[in-house]
């Protein structure tokens, strides 16, 4: 996989879907303050591959989709939910007790939770992605979750080219949210406004990568 021309298409993707098409920025913005949820159904229409970058209408879809698509997506972070639950009432217990072996226990207990943790989070979010552009390209909740499908995917990506794909697009996203942390070290609040401003943008540049990610199961 070309990760350079991969980036690039995204990046053109997305600059297109906005500039130049003011109006279009505008029902971005509405869609963001808007819970977001109107930007996800948008963001499901990328997964589906659709070139260029389609329009910003049919709200009442767009709101479906959304729903849609943050119900799957809780589905798959329950595993994540689950160990910081449990973490959670050890924790509460260590400080009820005010005991030090029971505080010992909790540190303890907490490095590994968090190792956990980890390693599900990579693993879920992993099959995750597969699995919501899977659900966009069949329309199908329950294809979010077709494991068998799911693997298969990926194994014609090629596992090694799939996580170095997703750690190239974590770099950006470390850089991204630097950039933003850095505007707000200089001017309080305007790293806020300038990632509210480019979320968008942001959301469908990340989509469309993603989308070429998993095309390249169709090319492999």
């Amino acid at each position: 996989m070309d990760y350079g021309s991969v980036l690039g298409d995204s990046f053109g993707y997305a600059k297109d879907s906005v500039i130049g098409k003011w109006k279009q920025w505008l029902l971005f913005l509405i869609a963001t303050i808007l819970l977001t949820i109107p930007l996800l159904g948008y963001v499901l229409k990328v997964f589906r591959g659709e070139k260029p970058a389609p329009e910003v209408d049919g709200w009442g879809t767009l709101i479906i989709d959304g729903i849609k698509y943050a119900i799957v997506s809780i589905i798959w972070a329950i595993p994540c939910i689950i160990i910081l639950v449990l973490l959670a009432g050890s924790l509460i217990g260590a400080i009820a007790t005010m005991n030090t072996a029971a505080m010992m226990a909790f540190v303890t207990g907490a490095i590994i939770s968090f190792i956990l943790l980890v390693i599900v989070a990579i693993i879920t979010g992993l099959l995750a992605t597969i699995g919501i552009i899977r659900f966009a390209r069949t329309g199908s909740m329950g294809e979010a979750f077709n494991f068998g499908a799911i693997l298969e995917t990926i194994g014609k990506i090629g596992w090694g080219t799939y996580i170095i794909a997703m750690i190239v697009l974590i770099i950006v996203q470390v850089i991204f949210f630097a950039v933003i942390s850095g505007l707000n070290m200089i001017v309080p609040m305007l790293g806020l406004v300038v990632e509210f401003i480019i979320l968008a943008p942001y959301s469908i540049f990340v989509a469309r990568y993603l989308c070429q990610v998993y095309d390249a199961a169709g090319t492999a």
